[in-house]
């Protein structure tokens, strides 16, 4: 039985993986399948938009007959209740899990599984949250109307406050006055003595660390909107107002500070810009070094430069400074496309910790683009199987470009004005393609 649970989980968790999904993530150590680390990307058009909520996931080893143990690790220290159903204690209220009267067929079977658990957690995060409580899911009372829209504004605050600025503070290693403690010396990965090696359960396991980086870059803009959006809504230094099902120990108290909070996502901002920019001092060293990944690094570009000169493709490669960790991409617009004609130049910044932390790219020419942000960031998906594999970086970047016909995904919402106008109205589409045609002419001016 043992056994048969642990190759479900593994299979469960390594399908997952393979799936891409650009709202979940599932993670756990090598030695120990059981405990997994999962995270859910807030949805689009709710208040926890975008927003990064972390969950522990427990497996007993009569599983997948009975359901595993789910706590909810982003509450604030266990201050914070960002549902009816998510508990400031982490506990995390389903049917599905048991920890939930439900109805006949609600309850847990061994054909549901890991990612039908989140999926259940994730439609809990919806546009109006306070009818996820028990009896209150037809109020219509104008105090209870009140209650929605007070409910939401301290959701989408706390989404912005806990789940994304406290997290990337944290990461970034950042105070909340946007200080900057002395850093950690670092390890040399040449010299370092196997036996002083630590035990990897003594290690912080922070598996979203990079991902969370990427897409912060992906929806700061939006991260922005939602706080000019809370700023016409409620005063800095308004309470919050408690909900009638909220408890003394089991509430979402605290008041509202968004010109605070935007001051905070411009330092995150600041300070990802400028890890990313250390990767190129960091990467020269390591090329003096001649380590690994320097090694990897520039035989990948010389591949990629050979395989763009034999396969036709216009585009450039070259290396900035001679550094393998920086490389610079131009890439030709797409004849017959709207991009016809257009010469954008992009910067591929490479950590000495690739592919462990992954490449961050940036658009140095202007791209009036859905999938590229404001700052030139780009909205791609590279299969995790091949994370290691550059070439699928590029390909992946130019095939988010010039995609004919993307399917709708407001997960892929980097550049709030221009996705709006793209999926908007056949005359917003006009607009958007006059837009685009315009960056494009510039592009080579």
């Amino acid at each position: 039985m043992a056994d048969q649970s642990v190759f479900r989980i593994t299979k469960e968790l390594s399908d997952l993986q393979k799936n891409s999904d650009l709202s979940l993530a599932v993670a756990c150590r090598d030695i120990d399948v059981r405990n997994v680390k999962a995270l859910i990307i807030g949805p689009h058009e709710t208040p926890y938009e975008f927003g990064f909520f972390e969950f522990a996931f427990k497996f007993n080893k009569e599983y997948p007959r009975k359901s595993p143990q789910v706590t909810a690790i982003t509450t604030n220290g266990g201050r914070s209740r960002f549902n009816p159903n998510i508990y400031a204690n982490g506990r995390v209220c389903l049917s599905i899990l048991g920890t939930w009267r439900g109805e006949r067929g609600e309850e847990w079977s061994a054909a549901q599984g890991l990612e039908s658990i989140l999926l259940s957690i994730q439609s809990l995060m919806s546009a109006n949250p306070y009818e996820n409580e028990p009896g209150f899911e037809d109020a219509n009372e104008p105090s209870d109307q009140k209650h929605q829209k007070d409910y939401v504004q301290k959701i989408r605050h706390e989404t912005l406050r806990i789940s994304v600025i406290q997290r990337l503070e944290e990461y970034l290693r950042i105070g909340s006055d946007g200080s900057v403690p002395p850093a950690a010396p670092k390890r040399d990965e040449l010299d370092h003595d196997m036996d002083t090696i630590e035990d990897e359960s003594s290690v912080p396991f922070e598996p979203f660390k990079d991902l969370c980086k990427r897409r912060f870059l992906w929806y700061y803009d939006s991260y922005l909107a939602a706080v000019q959006k809370g700023k016409q809504e409620v005063k800095d230094g308004e309470y919050f107002a408690r909900m009638p099902f909220e408890g003394s120990s089991n509430t979402m108290d605290g008041k509202f500070n968004y010109s605070e909070l935007e001051r905070r996502l411009h330092a995150i901002k600041k300070a990802l810009d400028e890890e990313t920019e250390g990767w190129a001092a960091e990467g020269l060293e390591a090329k003096a070094k001649d380590t690994t990944v320097a090694v990897n690094l520039q035989r990948q570009f010389e591949q990629i430069v050979e395989y763009f000169k034999h396969s036709g493709a216009a585009h450039n490669l070259e290396l900035v400074d001679g550094n393998p960790f920086v490389w610079m991409l131009t890439y030709f617009g797409k004849p017959m496309t709207n991009l016809d004609g257009g010469l954008f130049r992009a910067k591929l910044c490479f950590s000495p910790r690739f592919p462990e932390e992954q490449p961050r790219i940036k658009f140095e020419t202007r791209l009036f683009h859905h999938r590229i942000a404001a700052d030139g960031t780009p909205c791609y998906v590279a299969p995790s199987s091949r994370r290691e594999d550059v070439k699928v970086h590029i390909e992946a970047i130019i095939d988010a470009l010039e995609e004919d016909h993307p399917p709708y995904d407001p997960r892929t919402l980097v550049h709030p004005e221009a996705f709006k106008l793209y999926w908007g109205s056949t005359e917003d589409r006009r607009v958007y393609n006059r837009r685009l045609r315009r960056s494009v002419q510039q592009s080579m001016e």
